[in-house]
């Protein structure tokens, strides 16, 4: 279930909606009950409040808060058992690339584990992802790839929105160009958080002139329909993310 991103205005019963009725009740209880137990307000192995109580802390139905529960249940958030109650689950249980979880993770900054797991997926994905594109990229994905360095070029600092974009619409273009479905799928769904670690590394970056070229360079080899360069070239790519995104960690730059 993807949440909507809108400004909360309205309020129902304690519980901020979004205006137009985009964020229904149950989704706005959800939001408020993942980001408590993301940010560690209702830690791993808490037990929380029993029905009753959650009922009137949030001002909801008891349908509302039990169709809550199952959607964190399925997501691997808590677990409820007769007698026992609900308990919030370990982190390695719960389903990352859920759009909700995503949302929060993001809007909370993430953790130095978050960035790091996300660079050593792109490390195996991206650079297979280069090689079948350069094997198998039509010329209006070859088109889309060449745009979206243009665009880079265009606009002209790393350290800008523009950029972070441009830079997101490069790699998921390759992405796409490769073929395969599951790495489209992939990038489809861990897409808010590839933008954020562009932001992240983009502004920690010391080397606009130096990404231009990686960049370019990875195009050049899909578009010499050389499939071992543009493996190497992705690789050396995302080898300079992981040295950002290590160095933007260190520093303590400000999470998007």
């Amino acid at each position: 279930m993807a949440i909507a991103r809108n400004e909360w205005k309205l309020t129902d019963g304690g519980i901020e909606i979004a205006s137009g009725g985009k964020r229904t009740v149950r989704e706005a209880l959800l939001s408020k009950l993942v980001e408590k137990i993301v940010s560690g307000e209702l830690p791993e192995g808490a037990t929380l409040p029993n029905e009753a109580d959650l009922t009137e802390q949030f001002d909801v139905s008891r349908t509302t808060l039990r169709e809550a529960m199952q959607y964190l249940s399925a997501i691997g958030m808590i677990r409820s058992r007769t007698r026992a109650g609900t308990t919030v689950l370990p982190r390695e249980n719960w389903n990352y690339l859920d759009p909700l979880v995503l949302d929060v993770m993001l809007s909370l900054g993430g953790d130095k584990s978050f960035y790091t797991s996300l660079i050593d997926a792109r490390q195996l994905l991206e650079p297979a992802a280069a090689e079948h594109a350069a094997k198998n990229a039509s010329a209006k994905q070859l088109s889309r790839i060449a745009q979206a360095f243009e665009d880079m070029v265009d606009a002209n600092a790393r350290d800008n929105e523009e950029w972070s974009r441009a830079d997101l619409e490069f790699h998921t273009a390759i992405i796409d160009a490769s073929g395969n479905w599951v790495y489209r799928q992939f990038a489809s769904a861990i897409r808010a958080a590839l933008l954020a670690s562009f932001r992240l590394t983009n502004r920690a970056s010391q080397s606009h002139q130096q990404a231009i070229q990686k960049h370019q360079d990875v195009l050049e080899a899909i578009r010499m329909r050389d499939p071992v360069a543009a493996r190497t070239a992705m690789e050396t790519l995302i080898g300079v993310a992981r040295a950002e995104i290590t160095d933007a960690l260190k520093k303590g730059t400000p999470a998007p």
